[in-house]
C-alpha cells in the first residue's frame, strides 16, 4: 500500500454535549530506549474529546503528572474539577510495544479500570486508539470506534486538464493517510468486507465502470465486472460470500448478487424504474436499495427470503443512500427538506425520523461500527469534506483535507489485530 497521501484530514470539533465528561490523560511514561515512538497520551485525549462526550484537561493545567497509583494526589486535580484521571507507561521489547494504563475516580479516589495493550511500535497510534476504546466504554458503556479506518476519495482539481483521484486509507482520525489506487478516471463507492481485510471499489481506469475487490494486506486486485452500461455500488454480504451490485446490463439499472467465489450473478430486481444503492441489514436477511418506481426516489427491501419488495420511507420526497447500524433498528439516509439535502435516521421500529444535520448537500452516510457516530460528505466553505454527527444529533465534528476534495466515505467494520 505505497503512497504518501496528499489529502490528510484535520479534525474541527463544532458541536459537544452540553455536560461533557472531565477527564485528565495524563503523558504516558515512556520506558524504553530513545524518545517514545508516539505520544500514546495524546492520541487517547483527542479521540476522547472528538467524541464530543469528554473535556480533557489541558497540560498546562496540570499540576502534576503521575504514572503510578502511588503518586497521584486528588486534591490536585478535584482543584481542577476533574471526574477521571488516567495515567499510564509504555515500554518497548525490540520491535513490539507494550503500554499499560489506568482510570481512576478522583472523587471515590479509586481505581476503576486497566488494561494492557500490545503490538508492533509501527502501530503505536492503533494501540492508542485502541485505549482510547477501552476507557470510552469504561465510562459510557458503549463499545468505542476509534481503533478503526475510515476509506475516502480525495480529488484534486486540475484546471485545463483531467482531476486525481485517490482512493485513500486513513486511521479512524484521518491520521496516517495512505493512497491505495492513483487515477485520472473517477473512483467512486468505497466499501468494506466484513472483516476488514479486503474493501470494493468502482473504477473508471478502462474507460468504462467497472467492480473491483482489493487485499488491504497484499494489495492484489480482481476486477469483478465488465458488463456494458452501468457497474455500480458494490455491497458486501454479512457473511463475505457475496456482493449485490447495481448492473443495467440487461436494461434499466436493477439490483444483482455476486457469488463470489463462484462468480455466479443472479437478479435480484426488475423494474423499468432505476434500482440502486444496495445495502445490507446486519442479519444478512434483507436489502435496502433506492428506486424512483413510485415516481421519486425512495427506500425500498427486498426480502432475500421470499424476493418480496416492500417500500420502506414515505415521510419527505427524497430519501436514497440508507446505511444500517449493527444493532439492525436505525437506517441512516440522504433525505430532503425543503429543497436541501441532509443526513437523517429513521428508526425502523418507531418509524420516527429525525434530521441529524444543518449543512446541506450532504450525501454518502456511513456508521461507526458501534453505531454512535455517522460520517457523510458534504460542503464547507466551497469544498467537499467530510463531517461526522452523532446519532441523536448531539455531537458533530468536520474533517476537511489539507488539499483537495475528499468524498464517498466508508467506516471500517471493527478490525482484526
Amino acid at each position: 500500500m505505497a503512497l504518501n497521501a496528499r489529502a490528510q484530514l484535520t479534525i474541527e470539533i463544532t458541536q459537544g454535549v452540553d455536560d461533557p465528561t472531565a477527564i485528565a490523560v495524563v503523558p504516558f511514561a515512556w520506558g524504553g530506549p530513545g524518545p517514545a515512538p508516539e505520544d500514546i497520551a495524546w492520541v487517547v485525549d483527542s479521540d476522547l474529546a472528538r467524541s464530543g462526550q469528554f473535556a480533557p484537561v489541558g497540560r498546562a493545567e496540570m499540576l502534576g503528572r503521575p504514572s503510578i497509583e502511588r503518586d497521584i494526589f486528588y486534591r490536585d486535580w478535584r482543584a481542577l474539577d476533574t471526574e477521571y484521571i488516567l495515567i499510564g507507561r509504555s515500554s518497548a521489547s525490540g520491535q513490539d510495544l507494550r503500554v499499560e494504563y489506568e482510570l481512576y475516580d478522583v472523587t471515590r479516589q479509586a481505581r476503576v479500570y486497566q488494561g494492557v495493550e500490545t503490538g508492533p511500535i509501527n502501530e503505536a497510534r492503533m494501540i492508542a486508539h485502541r485505549v482510547a476504546d477501552g476507557v470510552y466504554e469504561k465510562l459510557t458503556g458503549i463499545r468505542g470506534a476509534f481503533a478503526t479506518r475510515l476509506l475516502y476519495v480525495s480529488v484534486t482539481r486540475v484546471e485545463g486538464g483531467k482531476d486525481y483521484y485517490r482512493l485513500t486509507l486513513a486511521d479512524s482520525d484521518g491520521a496516517r493517510p495512505i493512497v491505495l489506487l492513483e487515477s485520472r478516471e473517477p473512483i467512486m463507492a468505497p466499501g468494506w468486507s466484513p472483516d476488514g481485510s479486503e474493501i470494493s471499489y468502482v473504477s473508471f481506469e478502462t474507460g468504462r465502470p467497472a467492480i473491483y475487490r482489493q487485499n488491504l494486506s497484499s494489495g492484489a486486485r480482481e476486477q469483478l465486472t465488465n458488463f456494458k452500461g452501468l457497474n455500480g455500488a458494490p455491497a458486501w454480504s454479512p457473511d463475505g460470500r457475496s456482493m449485490a451490485m447495481v448492473l443495467s446490463k440487461d436494461g434499466s439499472p436493477d439490483i444483482y448478487l455476486l457469488d463470489l467465489a463462484t462468480k455466479q450473478l443472479t437478479r435480484l430486481t426488475r423494474h423499468y424504474a432505476i434500482d440502486t444503492e444496495p445495502t445490507w441489514t446486519p442479519d444478512g436477511r434483507t436489502l435496502l436499495f433506492t428506486s424512483d418506481r413510485g415516481g421519486r426516489p425512495q427506500i425500498y427491501k427486498y426480502d432475500m427470503r421470499t424476493g418480496n419488495t416492500e417500500r420502506l420511507t414515505y415521510e419527505g420526497v427524497y430519501n436514497a443512500r440508507a446505511r444500517v447500524a449493527q444493532d439492525g433498528r436505525n437506517v441512516v439516509m440522504v433525505h430532503q427538506v425543503n429543497g436541501r439535502f441532509h443526513i437523517a435516521i429513521h428508526d425502523l421500529v418507531t418509524n420516527r425520523l429525525q434530521v441529524l444535520t444543518s449543512t446541506e448537500l450532504d450525501e454518502s452516510p456511513s456508521i461507526a461500527p458501534n453505531g454512535s457516530m455517522v460520517l457523510y460528505a458534504t460542503k464547507h466553505a466551497g469544498r467537499g469534506i467530510l463531517a461526522a454527527v452523532s446519532v441523536d444529533g448531539g455531537v458533530k465534528f468536520r474533517l476537511p483535507s489539507r488539499e483537495g476534495d475528499v468524498r464517498e466515505p466508508a467506516w471500517s467494520p471493527y478490525m482484526e489485530r
